[in-house]
């Protein structure tokens, strides 16, 4: 069984390491080479420690085994361990950052790129629609990068 919490700072480096390996399976051959030359796994670290306060994660016994990080009315980051998958924890740290934006928004919305179709179907099975093209621009050292991608949205409040 797993469940949620708040992210700690001694979770960066297990997160840092189901970030990089799950944007690789999402991301290789999806987006600019330029852009996966800065996607190495000191950059996930970094970017994993500058995120901790925004972050929820999914354990299993005392493993992290999936995080969900949410800026604003973003979904900035969802990822799932591989052995995690199927399991319901992904869903799970979807619903739980949806929750974190009703307190704030009536949407919420995150990117994803065009080509991650196994993540374009998790999310429309979770209710959220395909809003449109938008040019995301990723975090890397020293910077931004645009990439293209799909904006999703789900409403998460009446209006």
């Amino acid at each position: 069984m797993w469940s949620l919490r708040p992210a700690e700072p001694d979770d960066a480096a297990a997160i840092a390491a189901i970030w990089h390996a799950g944007w690789a399976d999402g991301h290789l051959g999806h987006v600019p080479g330029e852009l996966v030359a800065h996607r190495q796994a000191d950059h996930f670290a970094r970017l994993a420690e500058g995120r901790i306060a925004h972050t929820t994660v999914a354990t299993s016994s005392a493993d992290v085994i999936g995080f969900v990080t949410v800026v604003g009315d973003e979904v900035e980051q969802v990822y799932v361990a591989a052995a995690a998958r199927g399991s319901g924890v992904a869903a799970a740290l979807l619903a739980h950052a949806e929750s974190v934006v009703a307190e704030r928004a009536d949407v919420v919305w995150l990117a994803v790129v065009a080509g991650n179709a196994r993540a374009r179907r998790f999310y429309e099975r979770c209710g959220w629609h395909d809003a449109g093209s938008i040019t995301y621009l990723a975090e890397i050292d020293g910077g931004r990068f645009e990439v293209p991608c799909r904006r999703y949205e789900r409403r998460v409040r009446a209006v």
